[in-house]
């Protein structure tokens, strides 16, 4: 039986590359470069993290004060959402490695339903905040910043803010186009215990995602 998996997973198939000699070793390659973009990607948003860092430090008190202003329990509820689409994300990867078809189509739609879900959460925050002119430091005159308890600072916060689930919100709906077309293949029936690099590989950028965001939750909702 072992002879006969090793031979099955050496076997040509359509979705291997002609450059790779067995599907192992496209397997490996697939996933080192993944793991190199997330690294990448971890560079990027350390930057906004180290920006945080800076000018919390400089004016903790403006922080505090304008980190109030935001929903907790949206944020609260967003950081749950995510959570559990990480979970069907993994699910779908396990369904696709041990074959089960209608468990990954399942999983996958899960998980691209509550990235919308997320998305139509974090608009509502936007929206509160665009009407109680909560903007970017640029938008603010010195009358706005004293409703923000007397901090001619407050903008800055919320350029932060802005900044950072700005960009975790593009980093999502990459992630929503990026698990559609692993559905639209499920839905073909490409993936199995032979082949299922691209599940395994969007599934790690969507677990990075999840993860940026478990930090922003805290930095921004509840330290300030």
């Amino acid at each position: 039986m072992i002879a006969e998996a090793s031979s099955a997973t050496q076997a040509p198939s359509r979705f291997r590359a002609h450059h790779f000699e067995t599907a192992e070793q496209q397997y490996a390659a697939s996933k080192l470069g993944m793991w190199l973009f997330l690294v990448t990607e971890v560079l990027f948003f350390g930057g906004l993290f180290v920006a945080y860092a800076v000018f919390r430090t400089l004016h903790p008190e403006v922080f505090m004060n304008s980190a109030q202003l935001l929903d907790t329990r949206l944020g609260a509820i967003n950081t749950v959402i995510l959570l559990f689409s990480s979970l069907t994300m993994a699910w779908a990867v396990r369904c696709s490695q041990l074959g089960q078809q209608r468990g990954l189509v399942i999983c996958l739609s899960l998980t691209i339903f509550a990235a919308i879900v997320f998305l139509g959460i974090k608009g509502v925050e936007y929206s509160h905040k665009w009407h109680e002119g909560h903007l970017w430091a640029s938008q603010y005159s010195s009358g706005d910043a004293a409703s923000v308890g007397g901090f001619d600072r407050a903008g800055t916060f919320f350029s932060i803010y802005f900044a950072m689930t700005g960009l975790h919100a593009i980093h999502i709906v990459a992630g929503i186009a990026a698990i559609g077309w692993v559905l639209m293949r499920s839905l073909r029936g490409d993936f199995g215990p032979n082949y299922f690099t691209p599940v395994d590989t969007v599934g790690l950028y969507w677990h990075l995602v999840d993860l940026v965001w478990i930090f922003l939750f805290p930095l921004l909702y509840l330290i300030g």
